[in-house]
């Protein structure tokens, strides 16, 4: 463990910094991305006495925000052709169906908790430009929520410290509790949706 500590200390951290930059920017437009787990690891290093937290979290942030705009912008202007031609794998044309949903039940809201949601942050900043929200205020919200979340994985990794590698099991569960979350909401909607359709076919078809 004192090698991994000394090697760790020995990074330049410029380098890690600009890595942490990169992936938390490309993870928003090719996911999945160890984003995550790389800006833990940033924070581990700010635990062992090199850089600094904000500075982390912020590039952090700004990488994820710019990251969320670029895939803001392909939802806005060839959203539906993309769909059509299905060349996102990941984007399929259900759930982004979904997330304009969630946009027009509760707007805004959706974008401040985009960045802990697992599954969902490319998509959900597709559907935003898909679904037009005004780009002052979603960038605002989508910069809020990055930092919210690097705050915390940074915090994380700097009480690790040299054990950062621990946190990839946490967050792979936390990951997957919010992905079944996600998933129940989504059955629960469609239940509730079917259940009014099927008692409005019956009223329409009681009062004929």
């Amino acid at each position: 463990m004192d090698a991994v500590v000394t090697w760790i200390t020995g990074l330049d951290i410029g380098y890690i910094y600009l890595a942490v930059f990169l992936i938390s920017y490309i993870e928003n437009i090719f996911p999945p991305f160890p984003s995550d787990v790389v800006v833990v690891f940033a924070g581990s290093v700010v635990g062992l006495g090199v850089g600094s937290a904000p500075v982390t979290v912020l590039l952090a942030s700004i990488g994820s925000t710019l990251g969320f705009l670029t895939m803001y912008e392909i939802g806005r202007r060839v959203g539906d052709r993309v769909l059509e031609t299905g060349r996102i794998k990941f984007i399929s044309v259900e759930l982004v169906r979904k997330v304009e949903d969630w946009f027009r039940r509760w707007g805004y809201w959706i974008i401040v908790l985009n960045r802990f949601m697992a599954g969902t942050r490319a998509v959900v900043s597709f559907g935003a430009g898909m679904s037009e929200l005004r780009l002052l205020p979603t960038l605002a919200l989508s910069l809020v929520s990055a930092a919210l979340w690097n705050v915390l994985l940074v915090t994380l990794g700097a009480a690790m410290g040299a054990n950062w590698r621990d946190i990839g099991s946490y967050l792979s569960t936390y990951s997957g509790v919010v992905s079944i979350v996600i998933a129940t909401g989504l059955l629960g909607w469609g239940l509730v949706a079917w259940l009014r359709s099927r008692k409005r076919r019956q009223n329409g078809a009681g009062g004929a």
